[in-house]
């Protein structure tokens, strides 16, 4: 049954007519409304409204307060030591197995058992999922 009909479209249907329906496309038209959820022009960030020289004595955007104001930008020698470091690199676990454990300092050696800790914590727990 299902041959006759493949049989009676080829006589009906000749290899132009097939491609070209085939490698028709159809195209949206039109533009967005602007209320869409697609996301128009308007989307985009805005110009701010506060001057070059509040930005750069203020950190806009920093107050939590409704009754506060943002916090001035302080010089560097007003902030504390620590501060400077927090975007440092830090070893990972592979390059702290490399090295002594006798000469790590005291951070290292910390960071060191912390990530030994959770790889083998890791491990039991995906033996444990096979089983």
């Amino acid at each position: 049954m299902a041959m006759n009909y493949v049989r009676s479209v080829r006589h009906v249907l000749t290899t132009k007519e097939a491609v070209g329906v085939a490698s028709k496309r159809a195209f949206a038209t039109g533009k967005a409304k602007k209320g869409s959820k697609g996301g128009g022009a308007g989307d985009g960030p805005k110009a701010s409204s506060l001057s070059k020289e509040v930005k750069s004595s203020t950190v806009v955007g920093a107050n939590i307060l409704k009754e506060g104001s943002d916090p001035k930008i302080l010089p560097d020698s007003e902030y504390p030591d620590w501060l400077w470091h927090l975007l440092d690199k830090r070893p990972a676990l592979s390059e702290l197995r490399r090295k002594n454990i006798e000469t790590l300092s005291y951070e290292y050696l910390k960071r060191y058992v912390k990530l030994d800790n959770r790889a083998r914590i890791k491990e039991n727990n995906s033996l444990k999922a096979k089983n």
